[in-house]
């Protein structure tokens, strides 16, 4: 088995056509269609059932597309490791992190990063912890900051705990405080019965963890919005529609036009970590980037 043959075969696959396929990795299409056989005499099966205007991926070329693809962005991973130059001076890391890191705790770490090496590039990718750690497990990422637990726990992943945040109530100046108010400068969980909550998009995790503290409190929470991301919502909260939970690193970067209410003890809070596949070591430009991030 060769990598070019891998790399002939995912092209069938992710255009389901050996022409285009052909064109994709600059062959001649006989000289691909040829390397394809080979690879499928070698491993004793065929990958794709051939009709008139339609290919289709067998059984076993269903089982090799994740592992090919792994090969390959291991490979590409690797060939970028070795000619990174020693001052580290190219390169580039792919970082995963959830929408609200990238709004609150992100931009003070790249912004130095970026400056003591500017010849790096930073590939950023905004997403879920459980989109962050599939895409960290096909090789598509280097780093991801996820937040703990993770949704469905994976021993091919190392995490490191990097901080925990708590977690504050944003709601518009011009509107009640939110639970009442009180005078008592903080509002509990229970307080956002009768809220009208302005909410994430399936898959965030400020999502799943605000609807689980409201159920622990006896009550499901009432949705004004749902389904921002995190511009959106804090968008929406300025606008009067109604309040979020959010981090508080968010919150303080957030600007004017919102009010701020601390949760009161035990309040909320989560724990974000730096993750990274066990059984690669992350770039060079990645483990710098890492340090970084940890002694922040």
């Amino acid at each position: 088995m060769q990598f070019h043959q891998l790399q002939y075969f995912v092209a069938v696959a992710e255009t389901r056509h050996f022409t285009r396929a052909a064109e994709l990795v600059h062959v001649a299409q006989p000289s691909l269609s040829q390397q394809i056989k080979s690879l499928e005499r070698e491993l004793g099966a065929d990958l794709f059932l051939r009709a008139r205007g339609n290919i289709t991926l067998t059984d076993a070329g269903e089982a090799l597309l994740p592992l090919a693809r792994r090969i390959l962005a291991d490979t590409d991973t690797a060939r970028h490791e070795v000619q990174e130059l020693a001052q580290l001076r190219s390169g580039r890391v792919r970082l995963g992190a959830t929408p609200s890191l990238c709004t609150g705790l992100l931009p003070d770490v790249l912004r130095a990063f970026h400056d003591r090496y500017p010849g790096i590039r930073l590939l950023i990718e905004e997403g879920g912890s459980h989109d962050l750690v599939r895409e960290l497990a096909r090789g598509a990422l280097d780093l991801a900051l996820v937040v703990l637990p993770l949704p469905t726990p994976s021993p091919a992943l190392t995490t490191v705990e990097l901080l925990r945040e708590d977690l504050v109530v944003v709601s518009s100046p011009e509107a009640p405080a939110p639970g009442g108010g009180g005078g008592r400068g903080t509002v509990r969980v229970a307080d956002l019965e009768g809220e009208r909550l302005v909410m994430f998009r399936h898959g965030y995790d400020l999502r799943e963890l605000t609807v689980a503290a409201c159920r622990a409190e006896g009550f499901e929470p009432d949705f004004a919005v749902e389904g921002g991301e995190m511009d959106a919502v804090l968008g929406f909260v300025r606008a009067g529609l109604g309040v979020a939970v959010v981090p508080r690193m968010v919150a303080a970067r957030s600007g004017p036009g919102l009010r701020v209410t601390p949760l009161a003890p035990p309040g909320l809070e989560r724990t974000i970590a730096l993750a990274h596949r066990s059984d690669v070591a992350p770039p060079r430009a990645a483990r710098e980037l890492q340090r970084m991030l940890l002694e922040r």
